[in-house]
């Protein structure tokens, strides 16, 4: 098996024809630097300049000028369903988790404390298996990354997240 050129360019629109496509989880389309299999089974590099987050793009663009286009995997979801739809996106928001908002429903990761507090809201939790794309970040770029607002402490205020400039930043726990 050859590898394909590598990557450096990002497509916001889907070209008139493209060579394959990589199907990437929620966390595998936040990237900068990864070696990526396309369905076919062949690799190419992705080199990025900074870590972006390929929801806000259709795909790739080899340095030889073909296309491979980004698609959303599968994944392990909860459906959220209710009365009161603002009132419960509300509650997710609050507690930093990606959601993905629909006219009439909510989706979330599986998660067995969101979906007790959810259900104790008056919420209809069900289980789904497809595609998530969950909401940017507040300010149109980056991602919805939870991350504490206390005291620093080894077990809090580390990961992902936007200080408001517009830049992912991560933040290691202290030892």
């Amino acid at each position: 098996m050859t590898d394909l050129p590598p990557a450096r360019t990002l497509l916001s629109k889907a070209p008139a024809a493209h060579h394959g496509q990589v199907v990437l989880g929620y966390d595998e389309r936040l990237l900068r630097r990864k070696r990526l299999v396309t369905a076919a089974g062949e690799g190419f590099l992705v080199d990025l300049p900074a870590v972006t987050n390929l929801d806000d793009f259709w795909g790739f663009e080899l340095e030889d000028g073909r296309a491979i286009q980004v698609v959303p995997a599968t994944e392990a979801l909860v459906e959220v369903t209710g009365p009161d739809l603002p009132r419960l996106a509300w509650h997710i928001g609050n507690r930093h988790t990606p959601c993905q908002i629909e006219a009439s429903r909510l989706l979330i990761r599986r998660d067995h404390v969101l979906e007790a507090m959810l259900a104790q809201l008056g919420a209809s939790v069900a289980y789904v298996n497809e595609p998530f794309t969950p909401e940017g970040g507040a300010y149109g770029t980056g991602r919805t990354m939870g991350h504490a607002h206390g005291p620093e402490t080894p077990s809090e205020n580390f990961g992902w997240h936007d200080h408001g400039d517009g830049n992912l930043h991560f933040h290691a726990p202290k030892r």
